[in-house]
């Protein structure tokens, strides 16, 4: 008898919790949706970038028509755009407001807020691949095989999860005044010393090797290599990325804790 009493229940509650999921990411969707300011310049500065250095000029990038190099590396500089922002900016707002700690204190698990800021960095990140992609193949002529843009569209997506991680962090540390600043300093550097807007070739040997630490460099080494450009070391690359997106989430965990404990 209890046992036939218990499955209804355990399936209501996976129900439940499910509705929760969905819900919560609904309205993550929405709240960025309805903020122009970021829903605006994440869809539109990766493409426009892209149209200028990748369409119009008719320069080689790293050896190879730049509408399909390019195609690859600022498919990573879009993705890491909403995976940082909507973290670092947003949660540092949230957290500020009191919103963070309302939700805390509330029933629902805060696996469901950190999957819905998750689930929008990944849909915005991936709106901006499939533009990236539709522009590459009807306006730059980027041919590829079949299996070759899936893949792509999959890697880049996922792989921004190093900096949703280290986005989780920022916004866990620095308050919401200083996050766009700061956001901003670690975007915009990284993104170029890792050879996302330039192949790193152009730059001094130092900074070459420096990028090897970049999780940024590595995601971009990976497209490439999906593209047909470049031979990507896929073991280091993924092991670089994976083991980022522990170290930024264990940080962000420890500031969390530490937050708490201070309240």
């Amino acid at each position: 008898m209890n046992a036939v009493v218990s499955e209804p229940l355990n399936q209501h509650s996976k129900q439940l919790v499910f509705r929760l999921f969905a819900t919560e990411s609904r309205y993550a969707l929405l709240q960025v949706w309805r903020q122009p300011e970021f829903a605006i310049p994440t869809l539109l500065f990766p493409l426009a970038f892209y149209a200028l250095f990748g369409l119009l000029l008719p320069t080689k990038a790293g050896g190879a028509a730049p509408a399909q190099y390019l195609l690859a590396t600022y498919g990573a500089f879009g993705v890491i755009g909403p995976a940082l922002f909507g973290f670092g900016v947003g949660m540092a707002m949230e957290r500020e407001m009191g919103w963070l700690s309302l939700k805390r204190a509330s029933p629902m698990p805060m696996a469901a807020y950190f999957f819905s800021k998750v689930l929008s960095a990944m849909v915005f990140g991936a709106a901006v691949v499939l533009a990236l992609s539709a522009l590459a193949a009807f306006v730059g002529g980027v041919q590829m095989d079949a299996w070759r843009w899936p893949v792509l569209w999959a890697l880049l997506v996922f792989g921004s999860a190093p900096f949703c991680a280290l986005g989780l962090w920022i916004g866990s540390i620095v308050d919401a005044k200083a996050s766009v600043a700061v956001v901003n300093l670690i975007y915009l550097p990284m993104s170029v010393f890792s050879g996302l807007w330039f192949p790193i070739g152009v730059f001094p040997e130092f900074l070459q090797k420096l990028a090897l630490f970049l999780p940024a460099f590595h995601l971009g080494d990976l497209a490439l290599t999906v593209v047909g450009i470049g031979k990507a070391n896929v073991v280091l690359s993924l092991s670089v990325l994976v083991g980022s997106t522990a170290l930024f989430l264990g940080l962000a965990l420890l500031a969390q804790r530490r937050q708490s404990r201070t309240r």
